[in-house]
């Protein structure tokens, strides 16, 4: 049974916050979003700490970015809406997300991998090194050089899938199942726009980086200043 900490303004239970919560044997305690990090950082008891970011995203941030900083080390989860997540990026500083409608299983697994990151710390998360672009999966982050990306969460996923896959081309359909998941049901014209939005971001100098094939779909393509390409390297 893991000793969750949720921290929202809503005065419903638990179990209306993140529905799945009423069916698992998790103790919950509950705090006001407000409540004084002393107050949080006392409680060295906590394994995760759950952050309601389903209305006041803006708010939320700043609550998750503040827990981060103050040396916490509980991992955090922000339990967000389908429509909250073009807000997230590596800004926010938590370890997971979780959609507010996720069931039982979803949210047991994800307690239990972020409570496993937590319990070793010493495995050194990977990094995805493609010529001027690094990839840090620990932070959520992504630079090109020194430049930090501010993209949102599923941009991440996407960037990461593609480098991760170096020279494979993905039809538009299997990058919905295999980042967006099985139970989307947005149309392939999702993954046209986050494309699009990566490659502005990216840059002039860089969005060669993701290649297109016409007729087919989308490949990373690591960039070199001469007109060979490279292949994208894990780093541990």
């Amino acid at each position: 049974m893991a000793r969750l900490l949720l921290l929202t303004d809503d005065l419903a239970p638990s179990a209306e916050v993140l529905p799945a919560l009423g069916l698992l044997g998790h103790q919950v305690r509950t705090l006001p979003a407000e409540s004084s990090f002393g107050a949080v950082v006392a409680m060295e008891d906590i394994d995760v700490i759950l952050v309601d970011a389903r209305r006041e995203l803006a708010r939320a941030r700043s609550l998750c970015q503040v827990l981060r900083t103050a040396g916490i080390t509980s991992p955090v989860i922000a339990i967000l809406t389908e429509g909250g997540l073009i807000a997230v990026n590596a800004e926010w500083a938590v370890d997971d997300i979780l959609l507010d409608r996720a069931g039982p299983a979803e949210v047991e697994a994800r307690l239990r991998l972020s409570m496993t990151r937590v319990a070793t710390p010493d495995a050194e998360e990977e990094r995805i090194i493609a010529g001027d672009l690094t990839i840090d999966e620990s932070s959520y982050s992504a630079r090109l050089g020194s430049r930090l990306l501010d993209l949102t969460y599923k941009e991440f996923e996407l960037l990461k899938h593609l480098a991760l896959h170096p020279g494979r081309v993905f039809t538009r359909a299997q990058l919905l199942q295999e980042v967006w998941g099985y139970d989307y049901y947005g149309g392939t014209r999702t993954v046209d726009v986050h494309v699009r939005r990566l490659r502005a971001k990216l840059g002039s100098e860089h969005e060669q980086l993701i290649g297109t094939v016409r007729n087919v779909g989308y490949h990373f393509v690591a960039a070199r200043d001469d007109d060979e390409s490279l292949d994208a390297t894990v780093v541990p």
